[in-house]
């Protein structure tokens, strides 16, 4: 049943590795969606169930993932289906299909997340050309860039505009990703985040010697680090906070585990999870947190800033921060230059995480289905284009938001629940701490085998009941939908179920031929 004699792929260095991770993790999520979600929760309120979280939820997570995905490299799964299967010593034979969640997930919002981050390309050409320099005012830059997202109407942009970049997007991950795990996905993550940081470096320094002109950027700190403690006892603050966590690290998605598989037996887990980790939480709250905050409340104030993160993450990382290079003091090259950094470190953070969603289904084409990876990889980026029109298209109906919520967001609180009962109480705490501790360089304190068996469960399980009765129960009924929309997001259900569907059929072919084999 297994492919243990298989030569697997493997990652050429450590720093490849945890820059790999890292990229896997910072995302569009550390620049775009915690700003928002820290303006929208009381800024400092939201950052104390966000670090226990952290702590309670993210780093037991992510080194339950790591020792998941190196386990079933050993045996020579590099997807969740086959790791569930060796995690329950292939006596639970229902356990590997509910693994295909790990491939499809991750598949799903690589092919919406991808046409994101082309937006991020799109706007960094722009900034570069300054063609958006002149709509100074935020419903100005808002129109710019809903003429850019609905290439239906074309007050700005030409309606091939956004299909222009997203197809450009789509044949740079296709070309990473045909280049396998050292050549490509680790030469990208060596060259990108090093990019990435320091231009996010950059823009860190230019914010916080802005001259104030609403307020000063010491009042954008202010506001983010200084809590409300009466504002705690609020559930949604604390579920706002859980829910970032898992977008933010990637957590019950499967694309930690593949990454995990490429390691040797004894590769270290402990330290290099710890510092994937780290490096994850360094960009998004030292450097996201320092940048989108102080220089929207640096023009508009803090009510102002707070009122444009209520619209969303866009509204704040692209309407309001497009309006904040045009204010720069000094020749508008500068304020291109500054625009084009910060568009341009997005756009890095998005491709850096594209190739890790998309690498599950790789894995699965080549292991379990026998595909080249090269040929995977054309699969993969075809889909992502096929489907991606559909987001293209129909945009403005909500259908990437519908694939967020369920893939996105409700999915990765499913799926961590179903691998850490399958890790602590299926596999064993006690075969699971022996497993993470395998050629490790440092010893994970003790008080964390409880969390892990206990305390983690707990909270996702807390966190799912929460979620099915508040939000995904309306969700499912459509509750507040425009019905002008309900044909289309039904449609957006049907596509991912049909995801699901063939990735069952696919898993059980893949099965009963090894079955036949052996």
């Amino acid at each position: 049943m297994s492919v243990e004699g298989h030569a697997r792929e493997q990652w050429g260095t450590r720093i490849g590795l945890v820059l790999a991770m890292a990229g896997n993790a910072v995302g569009l999520g550390n620049f775009l969606r915690f700003p928002v979600q820290a303006a929208q929760n009381g800024g400092g309120t939201f950052m104390i169930p966000y670090f226990i979280s952290f702590l309670l939820l993210g780093i037991p997570m992510m080194w339950i993932e790591w020792g998941i995905g190196r386990y079933g490299g050993a045996h020579g799964h590099g997807t969740v289906p086959g790791m569930f299967d060796v995690l329950t010593d292939r006596k639970m034979k229902w356990a590997k299909y509910l693994g295909i969640l790990g491939v499809v997930m991750p598949l799903v919002v690589f092919i919406y997340y991808t046409y994101v981050a082309s937006w991020m390309l799109g706007f960094s050409f722009f900034s570069l050309t300054g063609d958006f320099f002149g709509l100074d005012g935020v419903d100005e830059m808002r129109s710019y860039l809903y003429s850019y997202q609905n290439i239906f109407e074309s007050s700005s942009h030409g309606g091939w505009i956004a299909l222009l970049f997203f197809i450009i997007t789509i044949g740079f991950l296709a070309w990473v990703l045909s280049r396998g795990i050292s050549a490509g996905i680790e030469k990208l993550a060596l060259v990108g985040m090093p990019i990435l940081f320091l231009f996010a470096f950059l823009l860190v320094v230019r914010v916080l010697t802005l001259p104030a002109v609403e307020a000063a950027p010491a009042e954008g700190l202010n506001f983010i680090w200084n809590p409300d403690w009466r504002s705690l006892g609020n559930a949604k603050v604390w579920l706002a906070a859980a829910g970032q966590m898992f977008f933010t690290l990637s957590i019950g998605m499967g694309c930690i585990q593949t990454y995990a598989s490429y390691l040797r037996k004894r590769d270290d887990i402990t330290l290099t999870g710890l510092s994937t980790a780290a490096t994850n939480e360094f960009a998004e709250v030292v450097l996201g947190g320092t940048i989108a905050i102080p220089a929207a409340v640096v023009f508009f104030g803090v009510a102002g800033a707070t009122a444009i993160a209520n619209r969303g993450s866009y509204d704040l990382g692209i309407v309001a921060m497009g309006v904040v290079f045009q204010g720069l003091p000094g020749p508008q090259i500068l304020g291109q230059l500054a625009a084009f950094l910060w568009f341009f470190l997005l756009f890095i953070a998005g491709v850096t995480s594209c190739v890790a969603l998309a690498s599950p289904t790789l894995a699965f084409l080549q292991e379990e289905m026998g595909m080249t990876r090269r040929n995977a990889a054309r699969v993969v980026a075809g889909l992502g284009l096929v489907l991606g029109m559909f987001h293209v298209v129909f945009y403005q109906k909500g259908v990437l938001g519908e694939w967020d919520y369920w893939a996105g967001t409700f999915g990765l609180v499913l799926f961590a629940t179903i691998e850490i009962i399958l890790f602590s109480f299926v596999f064993g705490i006690d075969r699971g701490w022996e497993e993470l501790h395998k050629g490790a360089d440092i010893r994970i304190p003790r008080i964390y085998k409880p969390i892990m068996k206990w305390v983690t469960p707990l909270f996702l399980i807390t966190l799912l009941s929460w979620w099915s009765v508040t939000e995904a129960f309306p969700k499912v009924l459509m509750r507040g939908v425009d019905s002008g929309d309900v044909p289309y997001l039904w449609l957006a259900r049907l596509l991912m179920l049909a995801l699901l569907a063939i990735g069952l059929v696919l898993l059980k072919r893949a099965w009963a031929r090894k079955t036949s084999d052996t």
